[in-house]
């Protein structure tokens, strides 16, 4: 059971993600909070898996929230959901301890993949957000002078590809012909292989390292 917490002040954008995640096996939600301060005042009693974090929240803003969630807890996994998509808040959110950042336009399915790639240490993000991190890195691809290769296999190399391109894994299986699980594995070793534990280190070693 994968155990989510959400902080977002619109009412029924909170309620309806509440509704969805209750109503999904292998989901619960353990706790809906409009502000980052309310869910502070709970935070000791809880044991989250995955918190969904709304970037302009009233008060403290979600950024400042994930800076501080990382200090008291560090490596908590945070999904962003935001309406923002400018290059500031991105990396702003990612910097601060961010695992993936998705659009509120994300649909209901791509939400539920999206909180069990988190789950199991990946980073998803929206395409639109992809192109944004992956132009980064093309600007300035600096190749990491500690990095001699790896032996990565061709099918991981597509499946890196597809992350790079910012795809769910379901994506991904999908364009390969093979089962969600077969693309699990894959990320799996291709994580251990680029010694990462990300999707946005994997794609930045990749891009810097000239992999694809």
């Amino acid at each position: 059971m994968i155990q989510v917490i959400i902080v977002e002040d619109v009412a029924t954008i909170r309620n309806g993600i509440q509704m969805l995640v209750n109503g999904t096996p292998g989901f619960t939600c353990i706790g809906s909070y409009p502000s980052c301060e309310e869910f502070f005042s709970d935070l000791p009693g809880l044991e989250p898996d995955v918190i969904l974090m709304d970037i302009g929240l009233k008060g403290m803003s979600g950024i400042e929230g994930i800076r501080k969630l990382q200090d008291l807890r560090p490596g908590t996994d945070v999904l962003v959901l935001t309406v923002y998509e400018d290059n500031e808040k991105v990396f702003d959110a990612l910097a601060a301890g961010a695992c993936g950042y998705l659009t509120k336009q994300t649909p209901p399915a791509r939400l539920l993949d999206a909180i069990r790639e988190v789950k199991e240490g990946g980073s998803p993000m929206s395409a639109s957000i992809a192109r944004k991190v992956v132009s980064v890195f093309r600007k300035d691809p600096v190749p990491d002078q500690k990095f001699a290769g790896s032996d990565l296999t061709h099918r991981e190399k597509e499946v890196l590809n597809g992350l790079v391109s910012g795809k769910s894994y379901q994506t991904i299986a999908d364009g390969l012909l093979v089962s969600l699980s077969t693309v699990r594995f894959h990320i799996k070793n291709i994580y251990r292989k680029l010694h990462v534990r990300s999707q946005t280190e994997a794609v930045s070693k990749a891009l810097k390292n000239n992999l694809l």
